[in-house]
């Protein structure tokens, strides 16, 4: 085994641009230490710029160090394969070139054998419709990119988030990657609008949705997962056409994502659990917070405080106590 004491091993992939394979992997059990560089190539200690040019035969990849006992590498491999387009032989999203390439470096014939089964049981799956072109290759020597290239996602968060939504990796993943059993219960289980919506994006019409004039008190919940969202209480009139909360039930319940569709730059709101689609947030709301989350209809259930103890949600009741 490569590693200390005996214990950890290294993996190397390369996935296009470096700073998106990073934050996936780094979030896993087992994982002690992730570096950004180039490996694959022939010039010794290349720059980023050498890289760049497509000269030095290099990809961009990154190399973990890690605990089979704890994260074995056949997880490593199901985790590679969901952050990439292994049918993209030109490069990765909006990166192409040599340097962007997909490849799995092993590092043993048992990590050769694991990756070359990995990549047989994703083309048999039938996931993908073109070839699976991403190559498994014998670990070269590796030599780590420039410091400010090192856990980019932690050093520059909001440029970080706003590369990976342009780039059109974070759209690929969400879709590519669904589960299509509950893709298709959804399906059944939604209104056209509100699959719309919750699953691809949508917008629902301003002044033409069912909650943007709604002024009865209760819980907003996610059409979904049902999970608990915004209150009656933090709705206002923001005259935007759709329904406006100054602030969701609690923070944790929502996460925050930059949009740059339609030629702008936005932050997209989604549920924690369900990871739906549910609007935007603005820095142009009411006091005390100064938002305005502006949330699509048709990703919502209303439940009234009256139905709040029936439908599982009696905790919420102490918020509309007068």
């Amino acid at each position: 085994m490569t590693g200390v004491n005996n214990q950890l091993e290294l993996a190397t992939f390369a996935g296009g641009c470096f700073w998106c394979m990073v934050k996936p992997f780094d979030e896993q059990p087992g994982i002690v230490k992730i570096v950004s560089g180039y490996t694959g190539g022939h010039v010794e200690y290349p720059t980023y710029e050498e890289v760049c040019s497509n000269t030095t035969g290099h990809y961009e990849a990154v190399q973990i160090t890690f605990d089979p006992t704890l994260f074995p590498y056949e997880r490593l491999l199901e985790l590679f394969w969901q952050q990439i387009d292994p049918t993209d032989d030109g490069g990765q999203f909006a990166d192409r070139g040599d340097s962007y390439r997909t490849a799995i470096f092993y590092h043993n014939e048992e990590q050769k054998q694991l990756a070359e089964q990995s990549k047989q049981q994703l083309a048999a799956s039938g996931r993908f419709q073109k070839p699976i072109v991403t190559q498994i290759l014998p670990a070269k020597p590796f030599y780590p990119a420039e410091d400010y290239h090192q856990d980019y996602y932690k050093t520059n968060p909001v440029r970080y988030k706003a590369y990976f939504a342009a780039s059109g990796r974070e759209k690929f993943i969400r879709e590519q990657w669904k589960d299509r059993k509950k893709d298709e219960e959804l399906k059944q289980r939604l209104t056209p609008l509100q699959y719309e919506v919750t699953q691809n994006n949508g917008t629902e019409p301003p002044f033409r949705n069912e909650f943007w004039n709604h002024k009865e008190e209760g819980l907003y919940v996610d059409i979904v997962s049902g999970e608990p969202l915004f209150s009656s209480l933090d709705k206002f009139d923001s005259a935007c056409g759709w329904p406006s909360f100054t602030k969701p039930i609690e923070k944790s319940r929502v996460t925050e994502h930059i949009d740059v569709s339609h030629n702008m730059i936005r932050v997209e709101i989604r549920s924690q659990e369900a990871d739906s689609h549910l609007g935007h947030v603005f820095e142009d709301g009411p006091e005390p917070t100064g938002l305005r989350y502006c949330i699509n209809s048709a990703a919502l259930r209303f439940i009234p405080v009256e139905r709040l103890e029936e439908e599982g949600y009696g905790q919420f009741k102490h918020l509309f106590k007068k």
